[in-house]
């Protein structure tokens, strides 16, 4: 909203035009974000250290792991405001997307603070049930479904990756659809958030991503030109990916190994809804299980790990999992983890954005 009031002055002053173009808000719109983490990031961890909002590390998991316990989380309650203020400065408040966006981060945002407050309350791993958080999450996941169903213009038809006359018109069924790309997408981001930076740097790697996607998609004549699904007012999406962007740079910048604060339910679960709803928007859907593939990955560990310990009566496919646990237990050490899912995560980024040509 911010920009709204510069731009009153552009006929006076005409170097104030430059805030109409998308492209200028979305780098201010990650400066901001970033600034905003820098800035207040030591005050809210010693917030955080002060509230004894401290970690719990599962007796379960890896050993070297309750090294970290005591370290301040719930560090999302940095993240989401500074991603809210810069999209409040630089977005347009007349795009029905940005408060969609909006309306994903703080309910999300919402139910993982209200996971990790229980956790800590209870000084253990066991926040809100199982069913009480899916619950919730879809809940949250329906509604942003059913508005962008009923939107008019928005356009339920899927957007194959690589097949550019097949869009399949899904009709009601784009509702479930949407419910659980949001509810997986979130869920798959909270379970890879087990190593300091492993979660936060391939999000914000996805989120350029899409930030370019929002930018195309929103562009009639570059999306006709691409062969993509245009969207009219996607463009400003662009400008919340950048503030994702800042944010998650600035929030790395403690989070890195060794890490002073990490994310919590608060963070993980809001961006990772944040990143289906961005995917759905811009009509990348589909894209998406490529996009945020490590994500994915993590996720389809547990679920096979789960389900191969139940058939086999307590055999393992990998030694613990997500699977970052299982090369940790072999042996790697924790940066070395991280920094080789960061490249696999950016060589997806890349494979995923040239699909925008294999058409």
């Amino acid at each position: 909203m911010l920009y709204k009031l510069i731009y009153i002055f552009h006929p006076y002053l005409s170097v104030l035009n430059v805030f109409r173009y998308i492209t200028f808000r979305t780098i201010l719109s990650t400066l901001t974000a970033l600034l905003i983490c820098f800035v207040f990031g030591n005050w809210a961890i010693s917030r955080l250290r002060a509230l004894q909002v401290a970690q719990y590390i599962r007796e379960e998991g890896p050993p070297n792991h309750k090294l970290k316990e005591g370290t301040p989380t719930m560090g999302g309650c940095l993240i989401l405001p500074a991603i809210i203020l810069s999209t409040l400065f630089w977005a347009d408040p007349r795009n029905i997307y940005v408060w969609l966006l909006l309306f994903v981060i703080a309910s999300f945002g919402a139910i993982g603070f209200l996971d990790d407050y229980l956790k800590i309350r209870r000084k253990s791993n066991k926040g809100l049930s199982g069913v009480s958080k899916f619950s919730l999450q879809v809940l949250s996941a329906l509604v942003l479904a059913l508005v962008l169903y009923f939107y008019p213009g928005f356009n339920e038809k899927l957007n194959l990756p690589f097949l550019k006359r097949i869009h399949p018109d899904l009709g009601w069924g784009y509702i479930p659809l949407v419910v659980f790309i949001v509810v997986a997408a979130s869920n798959a981001v909270n379970l890879t958030d087990g190593l300091d930076g492993l979660a936060i740097g391939p999000l914000t790697i996805a989120f350029g991503c899409y930030l370019v996607f929002a930018y195309l998609a929103g562009h009639v004549k570059i999306a006709s030109y691409l062969q993509i699904p245009y969207v009219a007012g996607a463009g400003e999406i662009a400008v919340i990916c950048g503030a994702v962007v800042g944010a998650g740079l600035g929030f790395l910048w403690f989070n890195s190994y060794p890490a002073e604060v990490f994310m919590g339910d608060v963070g993980s679960l809001s961006l990772g809804a944040v990143l289906g709803a961005v995917a759905v928007m811009t009509k990348q859907e589909i894209i998406l299980a490529l996009v945020g593939g490590l994500f994915v990955f993590e996720a389809l560990s547990v679920i096979f790990q789960v389900g191969y310990f139940k058939l086999t009566g307590g055999q393992r496919i990998f030694r613990m999992a997500p699977i970052h646990h299982h090369f940790e237990l072999k042996g790697w050490a924790e940066p070395k983890v991280i920094v080789r899912f960061w490249i696999i995560a950016i060589i997806l980024a890349l494979v995923a954005m040239s699909t925008l040509k294999l058409r």
